[in-house]
């Protein structure tokens, strides 16, 4: 059997479907198959195994744990941008931001990325509240994915990347790098120094003791089920501060969820 030819029977679909979701709660309902078989063939062709069967006998074996974590790697999303829905961006400037007078200030970008929400979110605070510096200000930003938290963490972004982000804000906080035939940007010290990056299962236990005063979770919960969902936003609840905010894919939304949320506006939620 050739790579060309290898195929995806559905007990394999469902096999790779249980680890997906015992791992990271993602579910991979069906319909999903031909999604699955086209990541799938890319590790296969990288590890050079010429059969779907031969990898499932891999990450069934002690030998191949450490591919679990890859497995997850190549089945999840990671589509974002600079400014992403950036009504909630507005509404954190225009709202939110004016009453909080705290010394401290904890945000959580809780699926990072490639880094593009966490960066946005620390420019939106430098622009607002101009004694950031002075205060104990950090974003908090995690992923479940190694591959995209190093990107993050390199934080270069080619030219057509920044197209969301206005000219004044890139001179202002990227440097330009010019590298062969294209042009890319690399995050500034002022945007790095607010940013905390760290590997985090959204289903495993969280390891953070304080409050957050806002939360982004945002496109992450379309891919669970209903029932992690309630779990994941009645774990959010927890670990935001009284009067605290929680933002939401607008594709998402609580609605079918039982919470103590207050509705602010579209995917936008406070904590009473």
């Amino acid at each position: 059997m050739t790579l060309a030819t290898a195929d995806l029977n559905q007990r394999q679909f469902r096999e790779i479907s249980q680890i997906v979701y015992n791992q990271c709660g993602i579910s991979l309902k069906s319909g999903k198959e031909a999604l699955v078989r086209a990541r799938l063939m890319k590790r296969l062709r990288a590890l050079q195994i010429q059969s779907v069967k031969e990898y499932m006998t891999l990450i069934s074996s002690e030998k191949g744990k450490a591919e679990i974590g890859t497995l997850i790697d190549v089945m999840t999303t990671n589509k974002t941008s600079f400014f992403r829905e950036s009504a909630h961006f507005d509404y954190l400037a225009a709202e939110i931001l004016p009453q909080l007078d705290h010394e401290r200030l904890r945000f959580w970008s809780a699926a990072c990325s490639t880094g593009e929400e966490p960066y946005t979110l620390a420019m939106v605070l430098r622009e607002n509240i101009p004694s950031i510096d002075r205060k104990d200000a950090l974003i908090l930003s995690t992923d479940i994915s190694t591959e995209v938290l190093e990107t993050a963490r390199k934080g270069e972004y080619a030219k057509e990347r920044m197209t969301d982000i206005p000219s004044p804000l890139i001179r202002k906080y990227f440097q330009r790098v010019d590298g062969g035939s294209e042009h890319c940007y690399r995050v500034g010290t002022e945007l790095r120094k607010l940013v905390r990056l760290a590997p985090l299962n959204l289903m495993q236990p969280w390891p953070m003791k304080g409050l957050f005063n806002v939360i982004f979770c945002r496109n992450v919960m379309i891919y669970f089920d209903r029932p992690t969902q309630q779990r994941l936003v009645n774990r959010f609840w927890k670990m935001l501060e009284p009067g605290g905010f929680l933002f939401v894919g607008h594709s998402e939304g609580l609605s079918g969820i039982r919470h103590e949320f207050q509705y602010m506006k579209p995917a936008t939620y406070k904590k009473r």
